[in-house]
């Protein structure tokens, strides 16, 4: 009696993996995803799982990765140099505010929200993604504003978090987006405040653009 073949087991997809991980690390933050989550998700035991990624915090960079370069906000087209300051970086908060609404299970931003892990490992991966994001805000803010540049990456920020931590909470992505337009016109005024200050100031001394002194 001959014997049936043994049918071979599926080659594990490691990218695959890296995706699985990403969703589950999203939905439910890096600390509360366990080892026996990934395996079971992956349908791999641990021994597979550690030759694969080397450790859980390590498959936590590699999906922040991945994540970064799914969801990576078009920082050149949307801090344009030919658009208004204010209009530029209104349009990187409205951007961003729909992408943490868009979907319902996964909200929020993953490398944001990774900043959040009790995990110092995880955390510091979380801030060395987040930095990239934020310097290239900073280096922009340095071109059209070099004078208040620190504050406003700082209100920046803090928007952009807020934003993020909103939408975990089940903000929805209209409220979500209205929010980040009001910030927007926020930071309008301050730009406006700002030109006004440094328009009289010049008028004062003389030396407004245009004009002859009267001295």
């Amino acid at each position: 009696m001959n014997e049936k073949p043994r049918q071979r087991r599926p080659a594990f997809d490691r990218e695959q993996g890296i995706a699985i991980a990403q969703a589950l690390f999203h939905q439910r933050g890096f600390d509360a995803v366990s080892l026996a989550d990934l395996t079971e998700a992956m349908n791999i035991k641990p021994p597979s799982f550690y030759a694969a990624y080397g450790s859980k915090a390590e498959l936590f960079e590699r999906a922040m990765h991945r994540y970064a370069d799914e969801n990576a906000l078009p920082m050149d087209k949307l801090l344009a140099p030919d658009r208004p300051p204010a209009e530029a970086l209104t349009s990187l908060l409205v951007a961003a505010a729909q992408q943490y609404g868009r979907d319902s299970a996964l909200r929020g931003c993953l490398i944001t929200e990774g900043l959040r892990a009790d995990d110092p490992i995880a955390r510091n991966m979380a801030e060395k993604f987040g930095d990239a994001g934020i310097q290239a805000i900073r280096c922009y803010l340095d071109q059209v504003r070099p004078d208040a540049a620190q504050t406003l990456a700082d209100y920046m920020l803090i928007t952009l978090r807020g934003l993020s931590a909103a939408a975990c909470s089940g903000m929805s992505s209209e409220r979500l987006v209205e929010v980040a337009r009001i910030a927007g016109r926020l930071l309008a005024r301050e730009f406006e405040a700002s030109d006004s200050a440094a328009d009289s100031g010049a008028t004062e001394h003389g030396r407004y653009p245009g004009r002859i002194s009267d001295q």
